[in-house]
């Protein structure tokens, strides 16, 4: 068994796939249209066939409150591995993201968390070597 899709609730298709695509660089997979709504992902362009992004509607009503919540505690909805942390802070800063963590070590993983302006906060981790 392996993770083929898995998913972030988003408050606008349109707007999260600007921001995963031109600023997280992450790359369009799908885009099927489903009524009011799409079936749209994205992957890592270093690994294409990997596991897709699902840019989920948050239209059901437990969705915003979940997601507010977790946003009030800090708490992000997923984590991205890079391999440098630090330097993917400084480049998105540069970019107008808003980080609510900016990098900090705990144990072997540096980690940054940002507003994905669809509301959910990211986390950004990398593993340290050894």
């Amino acid at each position: 068994m392996k993770i083929v899709v898995t998913s972030v609730l988003v408050d606008d298709q349109a707007k999260a796939l600007d921001f995963y695509t031109d600023v997280l660089g992450f790359v369009k997979k799908q885009d099927v249209p489903m009524g009011e709504s799409r079936w749209l992902t994205v992957v890592s362009p270093e690994d294409p066939e990997g596991t897709e992004l699902l840019l989920e509607p948050d239209g059901h009503p437990a969705a915003g409150p979940f997601k507010e919540a977790l946003v009030a505690d800090g708490i992000p909805f997923t984590s991205f591995g890079v391999d440098d942390v630090h330097a993917e802070h400084e480049r998105l800063k540069g970019l107008g993201v808003r980080f609510t963590q900016p990098p900090v070590k705990m144990g072997p993983v540096t980690m940054a968390v940002f507003d994905d302006t669809c509301g959910n906060l990211i986390q950004i981790a990398q593993l340290e070597e050894g």
